[in-house]
């Protein structure tokens, strides 16, 4: 473990044994880290937090404190924080709150870019970019391999469905669908992140079914209703399409449009 002199970590925190903390970063009681983990200088991290393998955090970050939330009281909320993700300068990053489900979420192979923010109770999944200054307000549901663009600002409890995309300075009041480029403010639909479905090697018969579905949802000014049962057979024949269409039906605040 290598723990420079000038870092302060308490006797509590449990850290594996190949642990690196800077110096001047704070670790708190009722902090647990995995291996290969690196704390860089001036980190603050406060618990109950559960950090686990190969992740990197830079300097002047704060990962765990208590969330901005006037009805936070002290209560024992958590953040969990998965594998191989790299959190760069001056991110936030806070706990839950006993209103949800007392956890915030952060998944693994994650790069979130320098003054990020994640409010209380976010879910973040698996391989997402957040790119400088993107900020999540509390409750918000970030999907697997989301891009929000630099600045991006999401409301409260809105759902970013999986390989969508925020354009930079969006400012996002409803929900982004699978698969759906965004943009604007307030933030709607621009078509499909199809260079992204490429690169994830989808297939070009599904990106063109795809295509097809958006076209249905988006461009033949059909009542949403109307526009999801007609792409029901579809769904059902290929699984990128019933994502898309499970992203929309699980929506609480409506789509970006």
């Amino acid at each position: 473990m290598a723990i420079h002199p000038q870092a302060l970590v308490d006797p509590a925190a449990k850290l594996a044994n190949d642990v690196e903390v800077g110096p001047f970063t704070v670790i708190g009681p009722d902090v647990e880290i995995g291996e290969g983990t690196r704390i860089m200088s001036h980190v603050v991290v406060k618990g109950p937090t559960k950090i686990g393998a190969g992740n990197t955090i830079y300097q002047f970050s704060s990962v765990g404190e208590d969330c901005q939330d006037k009805k936070y009281a002290g209560e024992p909320t958590r953040l969990e924080i998965g594998d191989n993700n790299v959190i760069r300068e001056s991110c936030t990053i806070h706990r839950g709150t006993v209103q949800d489900s007392s956890v915030t979420k952060i998944g693994s192979g994650n790069l979130l870019m320098a003054y990020v923010h994640v409010a209380h109770d976010c879910t973040v999944g698996n391989d997402c970019i957040l790119a400088n200054g993107a900020t999540l307000a509390g409750h918000v549901q970030v999907d697997d391999q989301v891009i929000l663009g630099g600045g991006t600002m999401v409301h409260q409890f809105c759902k970013i469905g999986p390989h969508s995309m925020s354009a930079g300075g969006s400012i996002v009041l409803r929900d982004i669908p699978a698969f759906v480029m965004a943009s604007g403010q307030s933030a709607s639909a621009h078509g499909l992140n199809t260079e992204g479905l490429k690169r994830r090697g989808v297939s070009s018969d599904t990106i063109l079914e795809l295509k097809r579905a958006y076209k249905t949802i988006y461009r033949k000014g059909l009542k949403l209703s109307d526009a999801l049962e007609e792409l029901q057979e579809s769904a059902q024949s290929n699984s990128y399409v019933k994502m898309l269409l499970d992203s929309i039906e699980r929506s609480e605040r409506g789509i970006i449009r």
